[in-house]
């Protein structure tokens, strides 16, 4: 059985009705997408992700935001949860043959990314977050998601290095200490006090003294880094989930954004 995530209580149930307006009315763009219905524990893993994130406070700080997985097809993985659809650059839009419903979207580590078409300047200098859920790590020294500016110098993003991850935004460089190694689940990060920049992967929260930068007017790009207008960097891993917007807390959206794509793996066929 399911839970539902509200306030003060959990209720279990087998079918699913709409419970939350904005997670019905994104299933029922994804279906549109998708041209067929999502199986019941699929709408029903969906339902409890929304009413979830409302529960924890988090869900209004989510300003772009994709779920990479559960949908039956590659357009209506697209389909945005929340903001504006991102435009994807050289996916297979009609064989699918990038998508897999279980785990997500998978780059090239050459051409393709989406552009998520959320501007670094959309939000604050210190109240920025975005996150990625990798099911595949991909290469190494490879962005996951980001934007840069070498002129003014303007970093937002996070590396997959080749000694651990490394992280910034909307800071005047990326980090001089690496985080854990490389792996899959969640990462993220979230700006909320000038001069530092938190960061959680592995399960674990980090910190780094970073000085801030000029915010520029930069789309943070998703499976690349967006280099003053150009796809760079990009990388080959699979990505189940992204989201961008205000600064929240990192492990509240991990544990939703976990038990989303665990609830899809274990609803679909």
């Amino acid at each position: 059985m399911s839970p539902i995530y509200v306030p003060g209580k959990v209720t279990l149930r087998q079918t699913w009705q709409p419970m939350d307006p904005d997670a019905a009315a994104y299933i029922t763009a994804v279906e549109t997408a998708d041209g067929l219905p999502l199986e019941e524990k699929v709408k029903i893993a969906i339902d409890n992700f929304v009413l979830g994130c409302k529960a924890d406070g988090i869900w209004s700080a989510i300003k772009a935001s994709c779920i990479l997985a559960g949908a039956r097809t590659t357009n209506g993985a697209l389909v945005p949860l929340v903001g504006t659809e991102p435009t994807p650059y050289n996916f297979d839009l009609v064989g699918d043959t990038d998508y897999d419903r279980k785990t997500g979207l998978k780059g090239d580590g050459t051409t393709k990314y989406l552009d998520s078409k959320r501007s670094a300047t959309a939000d604050s200098i210190d109240n920025r977050h975005f996150s990625a859920y990798k099911t595949a790590t991909g290469g190494v020294n490879k962005v996951i998601m980001g934007y840069y500016s070498a002129s003014p110098t303007f970093f937002g993003y996070l590396i997959a290095g080749s000694s651990g991850w490394r992280w910034s935004c909307n800071s005047a460089t990326q980090t001089a200490i690496t985080g854990p190694s490389v792996s899959t689940g969640f990462a993220g990060v979230s700006k909320v006090v000038a001069g530092t920049v938190d960061a959680r992967f592995n399960g674990i929260n980090y910190t780094a003294s970073i000085a801030n930068a000029s915010l520029q007017d930069l789309n943070a790009f998703v499976f690349a880094r967006n280099n003053s207008g150009t796809e760079d960097i990009a990388s080959d891993c699979r990505i189940a989930f992204y989201s961008i917007g205000e600064s929240l807390n990192l492990a509240l959206l991990d544990a939703r954004v976990t038990d989303l794509i665990n609830a899809f793996k274990a609803a679909i066929p």
